[in-house]
């Protein structure tokens, strides 16, 4: 295996920058710019998601959120609605806090530094580093996900990514090869050939202008390569979810504002054995007509698994539309809120149902 202390390798980053220029993406929404709140906003919403699942999330985002002083003065809700689908809520609390942070104590305006990127919420060495490279042409090794899996071949680098000892070394790598100058266009370089050439799965090695120096492939260990995180079985939890009805509403309970899905818009949830006739009385004030069942979901986090089994409650009367941390909406504004993705679903496929 070979040492990640050693000198770079000879024209390994001219080859990076030669290839991206040619084959590289040039038409993504935030390339071309220097405007480092667009560059931000797409480096938080392409954490753990896909480019196609990102871009008309990030277009609409920017239509309601020209800027970072508007992005800073909207409620949390707002973001959270825009936010919606996307998943991964946290950068979305995370982004909003960011944006707070910025207005009130760098006046504004995205802070240059490095460091001074690093401390803001949710963002990581990597994400410091993109943000300073592409809007502020800063010199500085990146690592997301992509390189992780394209660093891990080409230097035979291996252990799961996500161990600190195999990250580490995964660092070394990204130092020791970072040019003097095409920074940005060897950091684009990168992200490129990790997300369409060195793929997860059925890589394009043939099309990589690094082959003839990849370590997997000489070896013939790219599908080994990197190795993948150490499996253990996933806890199980359950939950009932409730869509209590009336006249043409569904009640929406706002969750804590840490946790899964914290701070968004969710049903009410019951535990299996609670009677949903006291409970909706007692904690929504509600008179329960009818339940009946829906389908079951399955919804999957990165560290449980949860199965949904939504109860539709057919509520026959309220005593109060007033109830703290909850609030009534007609369907089609529910589904405009920022509500958790399965919680999308359940709506969604009542909907047609809705004056019934």
């Amino acid at each position: 295996m070979p040492s990640t202390a050693r000198a770079p390798r000879h024209g390994l980053a001219a080859r990076i920058i030669r290839w991206q220029k040619k084959h590289g993406r040039h038409d993504l929404p935030w390339q071309g710019t220097r405007d480092a709140y667009r560059i931000w906003l797409a480096e938080i919403m392409l954490q753990q998601t896909q480019v196609a699942a990102v871009i008309p999330y990030y277009w609409r985002f920017l239509a309601r959120f020209r800027d970072l002083r508007s992005l800073a003065a909207a409620p949390l809700d707002d973001v959270l609605a825009l936010w919606s689908g996307l998943g991964y809520y946290a950068r979305a609390r995370s982004l909003h806090r960011a944006a707070g942070v910025i207005a009130d104590q760098h006046r504004g305006r995205f802070p240059r530094d490095v460091d001074a990127i690093r401390a803001l919420p949710g963002i990581g060495r990597s994400t410091a580093a993109a943000i300073s490279v592409f809007a502020f042409g800063g010199r500085h090794a990146i690592l997301d996900g992509n390189v992780k899996r394209l660093f891990a071949r080409l230097f035979g680098i291996r252990g799961w990514p996500g161990d600190a000892r195999t990250e580490a070394r995964l660092w070394r790598a990204a130092e020791r090869e970072l040019p003097q100058r095409g920074v940005e266009t060897y950091t684009q370089g990168l992200m490129d050939l990790g997300a369409t050439v060195c793929t997860r799965s059925k890589p394009c090695c043939g099309d990589c202008p690094l082959r003839r120096d990849c370590v997997a492939l000489a070896r013939g260990m790219v599908a080994r390569l990197p190795a993948p995180r150490p499996r253990k079985a996933l806890p199980q939890r359950s939950t009932r979810m409730l869509v209590l009805m009336h006249a043409g509403q569904v009640l929406l309970e706002k969750r804590a504002p840490s946790g899964i899905w914290g701070g968004m818009w969710s049903l009410p949830e019951a535990a299996p054995r609670d009677d949903l006739g006291a409970l909706c009385a007692q904690r929504y004030g509600a008179q329960v007509a009818a339940c009946e069942p829906l389908p079951a979901i399955a919804h999957g986090f990165t560290h449980f698994k949860l199965a949904i089994e939504p109860q539709r409650v057919r509520v026959a009367r309220v005593a109060s539309n007033a109830v703290p941390g909850a609030m009534w909406l007609p369907l089609e504004d529910a589904l405009g809120a920022a509500i958790p993705a399965p919680v999308r679903r359940i709506l969604s496929a009542l909907a047609p149902a809705a004056t019934s």
